[in-house]
Order: structure tokens, then sequence, then C-alpha cells
């Protein structure tokens, strides 16, 4: 049984957020179904989720947890893809993004593996969360750890999303103020306060802070479509020169200041520029999705934020949103560049994009231990 971990910190255990592009055990995904949330009953985003899940089952194996409503259409959906790589395991939830409301697995040199299960609150709380309640989210950490056997640290009172921060597994995090420093997440600290939280519980050094993202109404800016780490001292951000592009601002900030920046070992920081959609995503159909009092109404034409780099690195390969777009080639370009070694694995979600992110979003790595 899968234990908590009381008194102490990763950083004083010795165990350590390995980068994404270490090797890997397994990816964890939870099944869609709000009602509330996706458009047309779910159906094009549940056939988006397997085609991320069957895309990755390529390299390593998945684990798809799923709603006991949804089990059986899940198990026929994913039947259909299945090469034996995908097991479908039942699992409550609230929604389906298990970057944010999953554990951060951690590692040590010796074997080990645990997991920071943080507090979640739907991005916001009764400040501006996006449903509530939430409460089988925030379980789904504490149930993933007890399927793979993991202990886990758990961050009473301080809230956090997977998606909100990006290690290079050698001491370095990076972050944006306009989540982490968010009024809706840890409003009783201080910058200095949310750092001490990361390196303790991160095991880093330093945290680079990237001033804005691209999504402040949802996630309110997660660094994962904005910028990540690649390798050890190198970084992939947004990049765009269309001065009438919504991401403009925010990505030539972004870029502009992680050129400048160093990590954790001092070295400068190598940014490759990795492209943004030619044409902005714009949500259809809203009046297919249904409206709850427990959650925010979506509208017709509210911009959805269509990230290319809010890829996921698995082992031997990079599974990259396509929107069916004109740069959808050149993202792939871009993305093969930064990973000469590894196949650059194209999978069409602009169905994940509209219920609020993509294929990184949806998705959680469990590292492999050495």
């Amino acid at each position: 049984m899968a234990k908590r971990i009381e008194g102490t910190t990763p950083k004083q255990d010795g165990y350590r957020m390995p980068g994404e592009f270490e090797e890997q055990e397994q990816i964890w995904m939870l099944w869609p179904w709000r009602n509330d949330n996706w458009r047309q009953g779910a159906k094009p985003a549940q056939k988006a989720y397997v085609n991320v899940a069957k895309a990755i089952s390529e390299f390593e194996p998945v684990t798809m947890c799923v709603p006991p409503t949804q089990y059986e259409n899940a198990i026929s959906r994913i039947s259909e893809v299945n090469n034996g790589n995908i097991r479908v395991i039942e699992m409550t939830s609230d929604d389906a993004w298990i970057r944010d409301c999953g554990p951060s697995f951690l590692v040590n040199d010796k074997g080990g593996i645990r997991a920071v299960d943080w507090e979640f609150n739907a991005w916001g709380g009764l400040v501006d969360g996006l449903y509530f309640p939430w409460h089988e989210d925030e379980l789904v950490a504490r149930k993933v750890c007890e399927l793979a056997g993991v202990d886990s640290y758990k961050t009473e009172g301080f809230v956090l999303e997977g998606g909100s921060i990006h290690v290079d597994g050698e001491g370095t995090v990076m972050v944006t103020e306009m989540c982490l420093l968010h009024p809706s997440r840890n409003p009783d600290k201080s910058k200095a306060e949310i750092e001490d939280m990361l390196k303790n519980y991160l095991n880093c050094d330093k945290v680079i802070w990237v001033k804005d993202g691209i999504d402040p109404y949802e996630t309110n800016g997660h660094i994962d479509d904005v910028a990540c780490f690649v390798a050890p001292g190198e970084v992939a951000c947004i990049y765009t020169e269309d001065k009438d592009h919504p991401f403009y601002k925010e990505a030539q900030a972004a870029y502009n200041f992680l050129c400048e920046q160093t990590d954790a070992k001092g070295r400068k920081l190598k940014v490759h520029k990795m492209c943004v959609t030619k044409l902005p995503c714009y949500l259809k159909d809203a009046d297919s999705i249904d409206y709850s009092e427990g959650a925010i109404p979506r509208e017709e034409g509210e911009i959805s934020i269509a990230s290319y780099l809010n890829f996921l690195i698995v082992n031997g390969a990079i599974i990259l949103p396509q929107y069916g777009d004109e740069n959808d080639a050149l993202a792939v370009e871009q993305a093969q560049a930064m990973f000469p070694d590894r196949k650059i694995v194209g999978v069409q979600t602009t169905e994940v994009a509209y219920g609020g992110g993509n294929i990184h979003c949806i998705t959680q790595q469990q590292p492999k231990v050495k």
C-alpha cells in the first residue's frame, strides 16, 4: 500500500523531479466526459484522447483512467486501436486533465520513486475556478499513487497544477508569474515562499519566472503552453513575428526573457523557437455544450489555446498537437530540429484545445526507475 510521507520534503530525502526527456515507465491519462465542458457530448474529445493514447502506446504503456459510467464506452473505443499497450482502469474524476490534478513523480539515484500530491482547486477555487465541486479530481493523484505503489508527499494548503511547472531534472524549474502569483492559488504566500515550496518539493535550486502565459482565463497562464525544457540547458519557446496574432506580445516577451536566462548550473539557456498557429483557434458549436451551475459557461467563438508547445516527450518520440493549420508542418519540422533522435508524431487535437488544453495537459509521465 502506498503511504503518505510526513515530516520531510523530497529535497531532504534526496528525491527530484526528472526532466520529461528522461526515460519513462508509462503515461497516465483521464477520460473526457463532462457535457458542460466538451462539445457534442464529449464524443469528438474522446476520439482525440484515443488517438493521443494510441500514438503514445507505440512507444510506451498508457494507463487510461475512466469514470464508472464511461467504462464500457472507453473500453470499446480504445479496443479499436489497442496494441496491447493501453490499459483501462476505473477511476472517478471531475474532468480529464491529469497533468494538473495528477501526481508529479520523483526519483532518487538509488532506484527509488515517490510523488508529490499537490493541492488542487480546479484552477482557481472559489475565486475563478472552472468548476465546482472538484473533490474527485483532488483525489486523482492519491489514486494514481496507490495504483502505481508509490509513496507521496501531500502539500497541504499549497495549490499547484502540473502544467504550471517545467523542470530540467538538474535543479531548474520554469514557471509563470501570471499563474503562480495569481490570487486564486496561494494568496497567503509571498513569491519567496512559493519559490521555497518549489525548491523543496521538486528538489530545485533555481526558479525561472517567465512573466505571462497565453491563457489568462482558464489556467491563469500555465507555462506548458509557452515554454519547456527539451534538454538540460535548452528550452523551447513559442514565437511569432505576426503582430496581429493574439499571442504575439506574450510570445515575444517570453522568448526575449529566456534568451537572457541561465539555469541552476549557470549555463546560458539555448532557446529554440516554436511557431504558433497561423490562424487563431476559436471554439465552435458552443451550443452543444450543456449549461450547468457548477461550471463556467462556454461561448461560441471564444479563443481556444491551440499551442504547438503543449507537446509530450515520450521514450523515443514527441507527441505533437496538430490543428489542421497552415503551420502544422512547420511545427513538426521545428520539433524535429529540437529532438533529432526522436520521432515526431503529430496528432490532430483541435478538440482538446476546445476543452481548454492539449496533449501535455491530458497526460502525466511516470519516470522509469534507474
